[in-house]
């Protein structure tokens, strides 16, 4: 098996605690390894690297809900749906929102659509601890960064 880092996330455009939304955009490159197999001569977005797009977008929303105390990892994906295919060099923008948060999970509704069009969608479980070690914390507080995570989010 070989993977590379898992970093589908470019820049957050939008964070709304009040609302518990957020919306994230994400260039797929015109050129990856992935392509080579997920189709040769038809080159698409295989629908778990989606998932995991609205995975990453909704822990992001969590991340910032629990101002950085907790870290969620997912549980479960219900009701994924494709509803069209991505192509390489398309910008994505993802969209989620917090439906439940309670007894140590919580469940997100994910959107990815280009040009405004739904390309899919699912609800996502994830359970959330406190961080186990300080290594993880502060790689996600790299990773914020460069993201464009607000900062007075975290800050105490």
């Amino acid at each position: 098996m070989h993977l590379e880092y898992f970093q589908l996330i470019d820049r957050i455009t939008d964070l709304n605690l009040d609302e518990k939304s957020i919306t994230v955009e994400a260039q797929v490159p015109q050129q990856s390894t992935i392509f080579e197999g997920h189709f040769p001569g038809y080159p698409i977005m295989p629908g778990v690297l989606l998932i995991e797009s609205m995975a990453q977008t909704s822990g992001w929303l969590l991340l910032a809900l629990m101002k950085f105390e907790r870290m969620p990892f997912l549980a479960a994906v219900k009701e994924a749906k494709m509803r069209g295919f991505v192509s390489p060099g398309e910008m994505l923008s993802v969209e989620a929102n917090l439906l439940h948060d309670g007894s140590g999970y919580a469940i997100t509704q994910a959107r990815v659509r280009v040009a405004g069009r739904l390309r899919c969608n699912a609800t996502i479980t994830f359970s959330h601890i406190p961080f186990p070690n300080a290594d993880l914390r502060g790689h996600m507080d790299v990773v914020a960064k460069r993201i464009g995570f607000p900062q007075q989010v975290v800050l105490p």
